[in-house]
């Protein structure tokens, strides 16, 4: 008898929900009959597995289910064919565990880049899978590529199997499976599926039909190699779709992934915990590195069954790949998510996640503070220093965080803006690629990286705009009451002008001619590609008026400090085509220092402005 299937020295088969297993085999063999087991365990019999009944052997071929092993080990599995009371044939597996079995997949930190000095030891009731197809004790690299039986890998190395690696390999895999070794008690078997480098595209599942020369078509192979049946997955992928053109795609093809899975392994409720991607060193801001994170996110809100594990506070080995000391660490977080998602809260708490957050006025300094609120905190967040992480930004990558104090399970940011100023403003943490984050829960848990979102709620608003036509400062016209729209504009020697800041601010120029009254005027056009619901997003701190194409639309005589982005809606209906806006300021004898302004579409669907800008029109700025 030749094993093809299910049983193998050293296996960790996958147990039922009654703790025994249920290990569907076959393979090639002489002669036909009864296929009978005798399952051993330190010599003695194992109750109701001595010469039982478990398949049958037929033209060469034998199959069958061994059932009834309970969880444990190791047990001596002896199968032979029965022709009557001949035996005709034998087989004996030795060393065989059972307990839970789990994929590792994705790229190469799901592979393992970690120093190999710095990976656990390996424990006799932990095992793996390796690329060769055999078991052993799990020790890391287990992703052996370069004695890899699947094709997919050597094509993905160029056509040739990379050379023996035993300097870097540490993955989160044996870690994993260790922890849930000490909390649960049960042998741990994991199977290395992993490829660095591999984008959602390279594992589609409808490759599969390609079997070992496809990514899922490997995995699906190494699965039904040994028994068909997981316990769950864990997942570390992303960084190869953080592109224009992958990008808006990985969710759709994560939860293509999952359900193929979940149809393949015969589980429809098949855990899989993921890694939300962490930080990568040289790349400087990409708003798709941080979409993949907030996608990652937010997918246990879109799957059933799945969690995600932040990263963000760990280590690197390098440019983008966790270390191998912090990969041990990322293994014991992925085992307690995985059993808070099958076990329950007995088990212990879900990844900390983003709850809400809320607007409290600091009236102390006429500011504002974001409480941000997370669920699933174990114990207070702390910060070994100062904590960092958070990001409140602007339209202009402005920062506006200045400190950050931490209450329990929130996080109360200290934002230098008041509260209308921060309607166009984004919350982060963990922005950028390379962002410093520190905060954790008491079980040394990171908080997700989160963002962009829009403070306020989401709305079709323009940043704030900076380049405009400014004029000389004119003749008082105290607070505007007679003033008329300029139709001869000459006078005004209007001059384009971009300013630094969001806040179009004449302070330092206003603050000389004080305490003479000045007038001045800020001009802006736009351009629509269609008809629009417009309003003119204000903040201002003087006597004010505004002109859209002429007409009148909004006067304050009595506008004084302080300044409020947004404080002010002057909407007007827009046509096709250009149109002027008109605003004019009076100084307030020095005390008025400018405004704010920006543009928001009244008119676009909720289905639309939640899909995102690029699917809806907004006015060109011309200045």
């Amino acid at each position: 008898m030749k094993m093809a299937q299910g049983l193998f020295d050293h296996i960790v088969l996958q147990r039922n929900r009654k703790d025994i297993s249920e290990a569907v085999f076959a393979g090639t063999c002489q002669g036909r009959g009864e296929v009978r087991a005798t399952v051993k365990k330190a010599g003695k019999p194992v109750r109701g597995l001595t010469g039982t009944k478990v398949g049958v052997a037929a033209r060469g071929r034998f199959q069958g289910c061994l059932k009834g092993i309970p969880v444990g080990g190791p047990y001596e599995v002896k199968l032979e064919i029965k022709d009557g009371r001949q035996t005709v044939d034998s087989l004996t597996v030795k060393d065989v565990l059972v307990g839970d079995v789990w994929i590792v997949a994705g790229q190469s930190n799901a592979q393992g880049c970690g120093f190999v000095k710095d990976g656990p030891r390996a424990h006799p009731r932990v095992r793996a899978f390796y690329m060769d197809d055999q078991w052993r004790p799990a020790q890391d690299p287990i992703h052996n590529m370069w004695k890899t039986v699947d094709q997919v890998h050597i094509d993905l190395c160029g056509g040739v199997k990379p050379g023996k690696n035993m300097i870097v390999g540490v993955g989160p895999g044996v870690s994993f499976c260790q922890h849930m070794h000490r909390r649960t008690g049960l042998p741990q078997g994991v199977l290395a599926c992993g490829h660095g480098g591999t984008s959602m595209a390279q594992w589609d599942p409808a490759l599969k039909k390609l079997g070992g020369k496809s990514l899922y078509g490997a995995t699906v192979r190494r699965v039904v190699k040994n028994g068909g049946k997981v316990a769950g997955v864990i997942w570390y992928q992303g960084c190869s779709d953080a592109d224009p053109v992958a990008a808006p795609l990985y969710t759709g093809r994560m939860k293509t992934l999952v359900a193929a899975m979940r149809r393949d392994f015969h589980d429809a409720r098949l855990p899989f915990v993921l890694v939300q991607i962490g930080r990568v060193i040289g790349q400087g801001p990409s708003a798709y590195w941080t979409s993949i994170q907030e996608q990652e996110r937010l997918l246990p809100s879109v799957i059933r069954r799945c969690a995600t594990v932040p990263v963000i506070d760990l280590g690197l080995e390098d440019g983008i790949h966790i270390s191998g000391k912090d990969q041990i660490t990322l293994g014991q977080r992925l085992a307690d998510a995985m059993l808070a998602l099958t076990q329950g809260p007995q088990a212990g708490k879900l990844p900390i996640a983003l709850k809400r957050y809320t607007l409290e006025s600091d009236a102390a300094r006429g500011m504002t503070n974001l409480i941000v609120e997370f669920d699933n905190v174990v114990g207070q967040l702390m910060a070994g220093s100062r904590p960092s992480g958070f990001s409140v930004i602007g339209q202009n990558q402005s920062e506006q965080v200045y400190d950050v104090q931490l209450r329990g399970n929130k996080a109360v940011v200290r934002v230098g803006a008041m509260p209308g100023n921060l309607s166009s403003m984004n919350l982060h943490y963990g922005f950028g690629t390379n962002p410093y984050c520190n905060v954790v829960d008491e079980a040394g848990r990171s908080l997700p990286v989160f963002g962009p979102i829009r403070i306020g709620g989401v709305r079709a608003v323009t940043g704030f705009i900076r380049n405009v036509r400014v004029s000389r400062f004119m003749p008082s016209a105290g607070k505007l009451t007679g003033l008329k729209y300029p139709r001869n504009k000459a006078p005004l020697k209007l001059r384009t002008r971009e300013f630094t800041m969001d806040f179009l601010s004449l302070h330092p120029e206003l603050e000389k001619l004080a305490p003479e009254d000045v007038l001045l005027f800020y001009a802006c056009n736009i351009e629509c590609s269609e008809r629009m619901k417009l309003a003119v997003s204000l903040g201002y701190d003087g006597p004010i008026k505004v002109w859209v194409d002429g007409k009148l639309k909004f006067f304050d005589p009595e506008g004084i400090n302080p300044a409020i982005a947004g404080e002010e809606q002057v909407k007007f209906n827009a046509t096709r085509g250009r149109h002027e806006v008109m605003v004019a300021l009076g100084s307030n004898s020095g005390r008025a220092w400018g405004i704010w302004l920006a543009f928001e579409r009244l008119d676009v669907p909720a289905k639309l402005l939640k899909k995102g800008p690029e699917y809806y029109a907004m006015p060109k700025i011309l200045g």
